[in-house]
């Protein structure tokens, strides 16, 4: 006898089944590449491989043996790497083990269903660091492989399984439409460890090329939607990071700032909310400019604000030097509202944080510390002496370049007095080190400056490219106020942006060759590109967006009020819309179809007969019945053979039927049927 195990491993799996399983791994495997260990890719390349050979039938199952040591192998490899590679990355490498090793030893149907169970996981890992519009159609082709590989258990190969895979996949929609418009958003029970991707975008060491390495890339790095009027690019500031220790060759934060970063989640909100200075603007107080931004992933915490930046979206820290920090690592896109305030920025400075931003390393830049001390006993004032060092970089031959010549030591002797060449770091760090040799605090900021306009969806993207750093300085009764040496040197950078003043095809498009940025010259071309992206923003405000406060809004449109009563009935009510239109695409429920004429007039004459006695038999023709009416009401007989002929022909003949004799057959089958009820009911026969 076989038992149950025996009669498991007798199973046949067809050869479709078997395609589509080789082309669902593949497809679910290769998006996953950037997450997975070089073992883990490795291993999946080697059960992929070895799943073909099985298909061709040149090699057989690997030993079970061989399958449960790679297994206990890279379960013990992940362990050790998971302390590198993440929490999370490490749990996802195993899914991906585990579900490349389970198809080289599927055995029967069982063991197919488990691999494409497995396979629902790894299209969602796709989803957790990118929810854009592109990886969700993605994951929609692939959810509709996968299927497709399901169906093959159970359909014929003749049968149109795509279109079934097709329909089964919208038939899920609307369900998951309308959980994701009713159901509130919770926050996790426990805290999902952070996914260890690459970091992108600026960092928290900056030095005399690092920005400019920034602009070979047009990577997107946020989004932002002004409530009113955008900004002039002269505005857009976006401030990243503050840096307050320099060594002589880089910038850093400061250590008091970063300890505020680590402990980020025991400061609430951070510090209190701005108010306009009145001083500033002595006619009007300036309303907060309010705006939405939208992070692309990054691997940082660092988020992106104009002056003087607020936000009290939840998940977001107000720090001290006014920045806008994020709780967690930037692993996907993340939204959030700030508003900018037009006030002072610390106009009292305290003694550690003034020593903080007048220190300097002892010892460099001698021909420097010489100038400032020359500029400084010119100058009547701290804003006189700035001034000084602005209109000496606008009117002496100094350059703005990328690719600045090398610079020894002392590098900001070097850059003043020889070189003469510089990015915005350069300006930046000679202006802010000169500041302090004066005596007058100052501190290097690092963030973006400007933004490309969509027009038709009004929103502003930055990219990697537009990466910059400038000064900030201290002055009396009025705090930190900006300062950038670009706007002198180079004022089309400021006022028109980065690409009117350097040549894309030497920066950011130099080493992208399939940019789309590449179009911006062709109308129609980049008209489309700004299309593309503008369906990409929408996706991430509407649906990644969606939170509880737009959900309220949405069901109180749409119901009149969040009352529990209407909430329940609207839910109900598409439950139950869903469940039908489902039943009916299955087949379980039938809706009356409207029938054709001709039979609706045959039915007429039929139904006349049988309320006078003479219903027609399950297995009679129409002659055959007409022959036997006719019998019992002779008065008829003729037009009934004749009405019976005329329906064989119309209905049964190889032409189609003129409309002008199908409207005759249905006026004489009226007037048939009411001749019929004229007769009287003919009695049942009776037995002999």
């Amino acid at each position: 006898m076989m038992g149950p195990s025996s009669k498991h491993h007798a199973e046949i799996i067809g050869r479709s089944t078997l395609f589509w399983l080789l082309l669902t791994h593949f497809a679910l495997i290769a998006p996953l590449a950037d997450k997975s260990t070089p073992w883990t890719l490795a291993i999946s390349a080697i059960c992929l491989v070895w799943r073909v050979g099985i298909f061709y039938g040149r090699v057989a199952r690997p030993p079970r043996l061989l399958v449960t040591g790679l297994g206990i192998a890279s379960a013990v490899t992940l362990a050790l790497v998971g302390k590198q590679i993440g929490l999370l990355n490490a749990l996802m490498n195993l899914l991906i083990l585990g579900y490349s090793l389970k198809t080289i030893e599927i055995l029967g149907k069982r063991d197919v269903r488990t691999v494409i169970l497995v396979g629902y996981f790894l299209i969602a890992i796709n989803l957790i660091d990118n929810q854009g519009i592109g990886a969700m159609a993605l994951a929609l082709a692939l959810f509709w492989l996968n299927t497709q590989s399901l169906l093959t258990l159970y359909r014929d190969p003749g049968v149109k399984r795509d279109a079934l895979a097709i329909k089964l996949v919208l038939q899920s929609l609307p369900l998951a439409i309308l959980l994701f418009l009713v159901l509130p958003r919770l926050p996790p029970l426990w805290m999902v460890p952070s996914l260890k991707s690459s970091v992108t975008g600026l960092g928290s060491e900056l030095g005399f090329g690092d920005i400019s390495k920034l602009t070979q890339s047009d990577e997107l790095a946020f989004r932002a939607r002004f409530d009113g009027k955008v900004p002039a690019n002269p505005e857009l500031y976006w401030r990243a990071l503050v840096m307050e220790d320099y060594d002589g060759a880089h910038w850093r934060q400061h250590s008091g700032i970063k300890r505020l970063e680590r402990e980020a989640f025991l400061l609430g909100s951070g510090r209190s909310e701005p108010v306009s200075d009145p001083q500033l603007n002595s006619t009007t107080t300036k309303a907060p400019l309010s705006y939405e931004v939208i992070a692309e992933p990054s691997g940082q915490r660092w988020l992106f604000g104009l002056d003087v930046a607020f936000s009290d979206t939840q998940g977001v820290v107000n720090l001290p030097d006014y920045r806008l920090f994020a709780l967690r690592p930037l692993d996907g896109r993340f939204q959030y509202r700030a508003r900018a305030y037009d006030t002072r920025m610390d106009v009292r400075l305290s003694d550690s944080v003034r020593r903080l931003n007048l220190a300097l390393p002892d010892g460099i830049n001698p021909r420097t510390r010489e100038l400032v001390s020359k500029l400084k006993a010119e100058s009547s004032s701290p804003k006189e002496f700035i001034q000084t060092l602005m209109t000496r970089f606008s009117t002496e031959a100094y350059y703005y370049t990328l690719s600045p010549p090398p610079v020894g030591k002392a590098q900001i002797d070097d850059f003043l007095f020889d070189n003469k060449q510089g990015f915005c770091v350069h300006y930046a760090t000679a202006l802010t080190f000169m500041a302090r040799a004066a005596g007058i605090p100052a501190r290097l900021v690092s963030g973006y400056q400007g933004g490309e306009l969509n027009p038709r969806a009004g929103y502003v993207s930055v990219y990697q490219y537009m990466a910059h750093a400038w000064s900030e300085v201290w002055f009396e009764d009025q705090g930190w106020v900006r300062v950038d040496p670009t706007a002198m040197i180079a004022p089309s950078r400021i006022l028109d942006g980065f690409d009117a003043t350097f040549d894309p095809d030497e920066s950011y498009l130099a080493q992208n060759p399939f940019s789309g940025h590449r179009f911006k010259e062709i109308s129609w071309l980049n008209n489309l590109r700004l299309q593309l992206a503008s369906i990409d923003y929408y996706w991430s405000v509407w649906v990644l967006g969606f939170d509880n406060e737009r959900r309220e809004g949405l069901l109180k449109g749409l119901l009149g009020g969040l009352k529990p009563t209407r909430l329940i009935l609207f839910v109900l009510g598409i439950s139950a819309a869903i469940l039908l239109f489902v039943a009916w695409q299955a087949g379980i429920l039938r809706l009356p179809s409207k029938q054709a004429p001709l039979l609706v007039a045959f039915r007429r004459v039929e139904k006349s007969l049988a309320a006078m006695g003479l219903p027609r038999e399950l297995a009679e023709g129409p002659g055959d019945y007409a022959v036997r009416v006719g019998a019992a009401m002779p008065l008829l007989a003729a037009d009934l053979i004749r009405w019976a002929q005329q329906f064989s022909h119309l209905r049964y003949s190889s032409e189609k039927p003129s409309p002008r004799a199908l409207k005759r057959f249905v006026k004489e089958s009226r007037v048939l049927a009411g001749r019929i009820r004229k007769q009287g009911k003919i009695p049942a026969a009776t037995p002999d």
